[in-house]
């Protein structure tokens, strides 16, 4: 699979092949859905708690006498059926933590990409950096590639700290190195910009399991 490259004037340059063993497969939506739902879990911090009726405060006494009242029985102001009340399976704090076998957590994240490129949502970019990190210099770029108002992606090879200070003030954009870019961090975009040296990057993290 071919795609066009830009520069960062958004011109257009040469063509550049996609490893069609990444971005050319047949995708699996199932393994994607596992692996996005996983990670949307494992960033719950599970702690979300509420009283049953043996922690809530008061309910001690018997409200009225067991007959003659003509109403239901009661033990408890704090029975779950009363306002005030304790509440009945309830939240309680725990881990929602769980985990993907590699070769499923690959296959999950070449889905994503193969989705990308089948929806001609994968640009390549020359390979630059934020000599100031100034986000001006970020949305000048952005500007020039017509993605100013699009949710994007960029993937590069490596940490680069002043592209990241570039670009952290830009609500629409995300910056991520390639060999750690998650199955969500990929589909979460409307546009997928990867740097030419980041590709390379990007073939490497699934030769190596």
């Amino acid at each position: 699979m071919n795609v066009q490259a830009y520069t960062t004037a958004g011109a257009t340059g040469e063509e550049i092949a996609l490893n069609d063993s990444v971005f050319g497969i047949e995708p699996n939506a199932h393994v994607v859905y596992q692996a996005v739902r996983i990670h949307l879990g494992n960033k719950r911090q599970g702690t979300s708690k509420a009283k049953e009726r043996s922690e809530v405060r008061g309910g001690g006494k018997k409200p009225w006498r067991q007959k003659g009242r003509g109403t239901a029985r009661a033990g408890s102001t704090r029975s779950p059926l009363w306002v005030g009340g304790g509440t009945i399976f309830g939240p309680r704090p725990r881990s929602y933590r769980k985990s993907l076998p590699s070769k499923m957590r690959q296959l999950a994240r070449k889905s994503a990409y193969a989705m990308k490129a089948a929806d001609q949502q994968v640009m390549v970019i020359d390979d630059f950096t934020a000599s100031n990190g100034k986000t001006r210099e970020m949305a000048a770029i952005l500007k020039s590639l017509s993605l100013q108002n699009t949710k994007t992606l960029l993937l590069v090879a490596q940490y680069d700290q002043n592209l990241w200070l570039a670009g952290r003030n830009i609500p629409t954009l995300e910056i991520r190195e390639a060999s750690k870019a998650s199955t969500y961090d990929v589909l979460n975009n409307q546009m997928l910009l990867i740097q030419k040296s980041a590709l390379s990057v990007i073939d490497e993290a699934f030769t190596k399991i």
